[in-house]
């Protein structure tokens, strides 16, 4: 008995051995740099499970980044829960990374919360990989193109679009209201003419359910509730930001596949309206082949459609009410843009070729770009290969953090990173001037598609915009009360806010 009640307690002490053995072993693969002929990014040390948690502020986590990449530098590592995530930071880290290293940085890292924007991780552009990414990316680069990207058929179209806009602003008869929703009706409205073919009623609801969808969808993937998700998965079912996410998700789907049914119903091969026209032409024509398993299936149309539309919508439109926002809390610029635009351009209506004319003008929309700072960090990349990189290691498989802000606020690259300043743009005798550090739309393989067009919106939306009208804050309103804090979400938007819009057409 006395040799039976032994052999449990030292089968219960090799058991108590293995068990802390094995917690240490675990402890030490996830605290450690094991492999040490291979140096790994720096970082603050993580604790078990948690990883970096409580070091990152989940409601402005690109400040918080930027902080830590002032003690760490401009490769570090940080624990996100469990997940391993490389940050880059500065400008000549990113572009090093992204554009001399394009392809070792290039993948996509799909976060749970994305997965819940697209049918899968494998269909359209925003968070796909591989052979369909390249497909998908090429044949939207393409007809975006064909359908007037970056070319005088959108920018009439774009000119016909800030008369309805003016429609708009007009009615309220220089009286405080919030531009937010006109603004990115406007602007949804040529993604859309590119997309679909035609324009949408700012009256229609269906219309403004999709864009506010879209723009929901962002400020949800961006809250601390839903990063937390995607840290620990199984923390969702008690998520209720993250069941709207899904819910809102699945709601723009399936408008999208009836206004994609009601295209196909009207579908002529021969005179295609707009990407979507000629999405269906050309799987038409696959399978007229008999090639039924290509990259052209209806899921990947929906996804890439939904992604254009979301990108094509919410950073344009966003940066528009920033826009309008800096005019009216610092009116002596607001004074210079007319003043120049009275001069150079008189009562006509600006054309995309004034640009080079208006260099002051320009270098404020440039300003307004990289003070907003809309997309603080780029959608997450994941290293292809294993690369070292700056002296460390990297693995295959690692989830990398391109932080922007970091980019557009470097201390190294402006003079004043935190001010709104034009002069960041312009030189001693107040022509504009390229700054490499300018990087809103990111850089590289997976560089936004839509930056030729997003430059044409802003720089026609805005100059026409300061044509027509006065931007103040309401009355009794100061412009030092206007406030500049973003809101909360993936997307840096404006808090909401109302301001006068004075005509000054006589």
């Amino acid at each position: 008995m006395a040799d039976m009640g032994s052999f449990f307690l030292e089968s219960a002490s090799i058991t108590s051995v293995l068990g802390t053995v094995l917690i240490l072993l675990v402890l030490y693969v996830f605290f450690s740099n094991f492999d040490h002929e291979r140096k790994e990014p720096p970082g603050p040390r993580p604790l078990p499970v948690l990883g970096n948690l409580l070091q990152l502020d989940l409601k402005s986590l690109h400040s918080t980044l930027f902080k830590l990449s002032k003690k760490y530098g401009s490769v570090f590592t940080l624990y996100f829960g469990p997940k391993k995530v490389v940050i880059l930071a500065g400008y000549k880290t990113l572009k090093e990374a992204l554009v001399n290293h394009a392809v070792e940085f290039g993948d996509r890292y799909v976060a749970h919360s994305f997965n819940d924007l697209t049918i899968s991780e494998h269909k359209g552009i925003l968070f796909a990989n591989g052979e369909s990414w390249k497909e998908m990316r090429r044949f939207a680069l393409s007809n975006l193109r064909d359908y007037g990207m970056g070319k005088k058929t959108i920018e009439e179209k774009i000119i016909e679009e800030t008369q309805y806009l003016f429609n708009v602003f007009e009615k309220h008869e220089g009286k405080p209201f919030s531009p937010a929703e006109p603004i990115n009706c406007a602007v949804s409205n040529i993604i859309c003419a590119i997309v679909y073919g035609n324009r949408f009623e700012y009256s229609d609801t269906e219309f403004t359910r999709m864009i506010d969808r879209a723009n929901i969808n962002l400020r949800l993937t961006g809250s601390p509730s839903v990063q937390l998700t995607n840290m620990f998965p199984w923390m969702t079912k008690w998520v209720s930001n993250r069941a709207r996410l899904r819910k809102s998700a699945a709601d723009n789907r399936e408008q999208i596949k009836r206004l994609i049914k009601h295209s196909q119903q009207t579908l002529n091969v021969q005179m295609c309206r707009g990407f979507v026209d000629s999405y269906l032409a050309h799987k038409q024509k696959l399978e007229d082949s008999g090639i039924m398993d290509s990259f052209y299936n209806t899921d990947n149309l929906v996804s890439t459609t939904a992604n254009l539309f979301s990108a094509g919508t919410d950073t344009t439109g966003t940066t528009l009410r920033w826009a309008l926002l800096f005019m009216a809390k610092y009116p002596q610029i607001q004074t210079k843009v007319q003043e120049e635009l009275s001069r150079v351009i008189g009562g006509r209506q600006v054309r995309a070729e004034d640009r080079m004319n208006l260099p002051y003008t320009d270098a404020v929309i440039h300003e307004i770009q990289r003070l907003a700072n809309v997309l603080p960090i780029a959608i997450p990349h994941l290293t292809s290969t294993d690369v070292t990189f700056q002296g460390y290691f990297i693995k295959k498989g690692t989830i990398v953090f391109p932080l922007l802000t970091s980019v557009l606020w470097d201390e190294n690259e402006w003079e004043t990173p935190r001010t709104f300043n034009p002069a960041h743009f312009l030189d001693k005798n107040g022509m504009l001037v390229k700054r490499d550090a300018f990087m809103p739309f990111s850089a590289g393989r997976r560089a936004c598609l839509g930056e030729s067009l997003a430059r044409m919106e802003l720089f026609l939306f805005f100059t026409s915009l300061l044509q027509r009208f006065r931007f103040t804050p309401p009355p009794g309103v100061t412009e030092d009360e206007l406030d500049l804090t973003p809101a909360v979400g993936f997307t840096l938007n404006p808090l909401p806010y109302e301001l006068c819009a004075v005509s000054r057409v006589k």
